[in-house]
């Protein structure tokens, strides 16, 4: 080969790596040809549910394309997650993940997907924190006071979730671990029933959503003793958090967009440019703190690195308290 022949060549290969990027970048559809889902892995009317329909209504106008909101409930949002990890990676499926699938219930049981490795993280979507109530008839007045009963009298104080593994169940077993007590866990097959049995006074405790527990709280059924995020919420500006007697509680419910780690780079950081538009929007905005729920828009390496954060923290707690899946 002579030498110009030879430049010729090493100039081709050179070009190969940025001819390939380009090639990429230009077969990337936005919108996507075909509908838009949005999966979330529980039942139509719940928190998730009405969060995500808030958010696709918008995302579809401003994109010019249908979203729809598809239902995939089962194994606690845990079918939804495998499905979309092993599903398209067109940018036409995108998941509205939760804390459990993706942070605690890997810990509890054998799934089918890595949340890590197999969901790439498109943006935070929202969050909130649970509410520690307790029926009136307890006659527990704050946060300390419950603790000091149940350090009195261990196993004494029962408090009710919306299931094992569930986040109001390990808000629950941090406390334990925090505060140095034994409240004993009971779980239910959602917040409705959970609700019910603290109502009756069956049940002293129960980290409540802030919109199921309001009313009653308004009615002098319930006392809130401390919501479990680091700040107070608007709508409970008088409750204390765990974290004003416990520095660094931290326990809130969060919901955020994921997709299939093998969409392309490019689909995925569209993806988070719209949907963090959609969250800035004012309407969507008091639409979902109308429902007790916080708009946390976000980078993906944001969402990547608290994803992470999140999958450690509740992995230790789970080790630590010898907490099961049953």
């Amino acid at each position: 080969m002579n030498k110009r022949h030879f430049l010729q060549a090493t100039a081709s290969l050179t070009l190969l790596p940025l001819a390939a990027t380009l090639a990429q970048a230009q077969a990337v559809d936005f919108p996507p040809k075909k509908p838009v889902t949005i999966v979330v892995g529980f039942a139509a009317g719940g928190s998730a549910d009405t969060a995500a329909r808030l958010i696709a209504k918008k995302l579809g106008e401003n994109i010019g394309q249908s979203v729809v909101v598809e239902n995939k409930p089962g194994a606690g949002g845990n079918v939804a997650h495998q499905q979309v990890a092993n599903g398209a990676a067109d940018g036409s499926v995108l998941l509205f993940g939760s804390i459990g699938p993706l942070a605690i219930a890997p810990h509890l049981m054998k799934v089918n997907y890595d949340p890590l490795k197999d969901l790439a993280p498109v943006s935070m979507g929202v969050n909130f924190p649970n509410v520690l109530v307790v029926h009136a008839g307890t006659k527990i007045k704050s946060l300390p006071e419950l603790v000091a009963q149940a350090k009195k009298k261990p196993n004494s104080i029962e408090y009710a979730s919306t299931g094992s593994g569930s986040a109001a169940h390990l808000a629950g077993e941090l406390l334990n671990d925090i505060a140095g007590i034994d409240t004993v866990h009971v779980p239910y097959k959602g917040g409705a029933p959970a609700l019910q049995d603290v109502l009756g006074g069956r049940v002293a405790a129960f980290y409540a959503a802030p919109p199921t527990a309001l009313p009653h709280i308004e009615s002098g059924a319930l006392i809130p003793l401390a919501t479990t995020g680091l700040t107070r919420p608007a709508y409970l500006p008088n409750v204390p958090t765990v974290a004003e007697t416990y520095p660094g509680f931290n326990a809130t419910n969060w919901y955020a967009f994921v997709a299939s780690a093998k969409t392309p780079k490019p689909l995925l950081d569209r993806w988070n440019t719209e949907i963090v538009k959609v969250l800035n929007t004012p309407e969507v905005k008091e639409g979902l703190l109308k429902h007790g729920q916080s708009p946390a828009p976000g980078t993906r390496d944001e969402l990547g690195r608290f994803i992470a954060s999140e999958y450690a923290k509740w992995g230790r707690v789970i080790r630590e308290r010898k907490i099961t899946a049953d």
